[in-house]
């Protein structure tokens, strides 16, 4: 069974750049624009695993972190974020959200699939 990954970007040569990857690593991708957007997705699509940006218009990805913990099919699902935003401050303000992992672009395939397999085996 494959996994299904949901990624959140509004940069649309993102998603397309993390989904080439995932895609041609095996894993089923679905993509959302911001976080509002991938709310409402993942409202009717189960997705083993979430990478999110940061700094997206409507629902910034912290945000979009903190709603998805709240719920409690979200718990345990693991979120990456995947941002240019390398300070300490945005990683601790990622991990008090819930985030499981950060990766900063621009971000290496190898190196992202190592982070996920490991997150979601």
């Amino acid at each position: 069974m494959r996994k299904r990954v949901l990624t959140v970007d509004d940069s649309k040569t993102m998603r397309d750049m993390v989904s080439f990857t995932l895609k041609g690593a095996g894993f089923d991708v679905v993509e959302a624009e911001d976080g509002a957007k991938a709310l409402d997705l993942l409202a009717g699509t189960a997705v083993d695993a979430i990478i999110t940006d940061i700094n997206m218009p409507n629902m910034d990805g912290v945000t979009l972190v903190q709603r998805l913990r709240a719920q409690p099919k979200f718990k345990s699902t693991p979120i990456l974020i995947l941002t240019t935003e390398g300070s300490e401050d945005k990683k601790q303000q990622g991990r008090n959200a819930g985030a499981t992992g950060w990766i900063v672009k621009p971000f290496a395939p190898d190196k992202l699939l190592q982070v996920l397999n490991k997150v979601c085996p």
